[in-house]
């Protein structure tokens, strides 16, 4: 007589934790209000999350529904054999392509990360990744709305953006090392599964590990909202230079949406076009939630390499570009 195995303890996920997470936020809503009305700064910290998480929330969502897909759809083969041989030509088609996804940089994450692979398929995912939060239609759209006459400011973000989204690429291509990625994704489903069930765990293993670190970065940017005194900037954003410095460093600070920055960076009408152009360009590519984001998908390794690199490369390029098409003009 053979004895029955023993039954499998379910182990405590993630879903299992945000769900208690959210119980227990709920049941004490108005403790927590309460307490949080009784300070000025706890006020504007909360007001902040909120407009950053809800902001981003909605193209997480889409980020993670077409990364879903592309675990469904798309294998690594499958995607080498779509890009270009040669690197420089792979990025730059990348680079371009990240225009048909019309969402914020928190939804290009997650996608990058299923599009991610070795060699040439690294670097123009992480190209992808830049571009696509960028240059797409509705940023566009919304940048020539919040500068109404000024096409020149729409053009200079779509070059500046698209020029350091390539740039990363090349670099990646030429000095990233794999093993900088030290986060691995989990196998989708098990072999034999149909194509729902594997873009279901897809979407789902995404969704809570880019939404768990959304929330580091959103505390991160409100917690620096309240801490970084508003005149400091307005004080240094008066000469071209430091304002250059001192909006690249606002943006990776402020955490905005890309598809909301615009609104923001064009009511500061004290600051030269130039700078504003480079908050515009080093927003959507590096910024506080972003860092967390890149270490929780990528690993930390990569994060602490791309990051500032990207903050780098994107002040320079923005710059030079603003330079040489707004002309450095108020």
């Amino acid at each position: 007589m053979t004895s029955a195995p023993p039954k499998s303890r379910r182990r405590v996920g993630s879903l299992e934790v945000l769900l208690l997470g959210l119980i227990v936020l709920a049941s004490s809503a108005g403790v927590v209000s309460g307490f949080v009305a009784n300070s000025s700064a706890l006020r504007t910290s909360a007001t902040v999350f909120c407009g950053v998480f809800v902001q981003a929330l909605p193209f997480l969502v889409l980020g993670v529904v077409v990364s879903g897909l592309i675990a469904a759809f798309v294998s690594a083969e499958r995607l080498q054999r779509w890009l270009p041989r040669r690197p420089a030509l792979a990025v730059a088609v990348a680079g371009v392509g990240g225009a048909a996804l019309p969402g914020c940089e928190c939804g290009s994450v997650p996608v990058a990360r299923r599009l991610f692979g070795p060699g040439t398929n690294g670097a123009a995912a992480l190209t992808f990744m830049l571009s696509a939060p960028a240059i797409n239609p509705v940023v566009l759209v919304a940048t020539a709305v919040a500068f109404p006459g000024q096409p020149a400011m729409v053009l200079a973000r779509c070059v500046a953006s698209l020029v350091t989204a390539v740039v990363m690429g090349l670099l990646w291509s030429r000095f990233g090392k794999d093993e900088w990625v030290t986060r691995d994704l989990p196998e989708a489903a098990p072999d034999g599964s149909s194509r729902w069930v594997v873009f279901t765990e897809a979407a789902r293993h995404d969704f809570l590990q880019a939404a768990s670190y959304l929330v580091v970065g959103a505390a991160a940017a409100a917690a620096l909202h309240v801490l970084v005194p508003a005149w400091m900037f307005e004080h240094l954003a008066g000469h071209l230079v430091v304002g250059v410095v001192t909006m690249a460093l606002l943006a990776a600070v402020l955490a905005l949406c890309s598809e909301a920055d615009a609104f923001v960076v064009a009511s500061l009408t004290m600051v030269p076009l130039v700078p504003r152009l480079v908050f515009l360009v080093v927003g959507p590519a590096f910024d506080v939630k972003l860092s967390a984001m890149h270490a929780g998908m990528f690993g930390r390794p990569f994060a602490v390499r791309f990051g500032p690199a990207t903050l780098v490369v994107a002040s320079v390029v923005a710059t030079i570009v603003g330079l040489a098409i707004l002309g450095g003009g108020a």
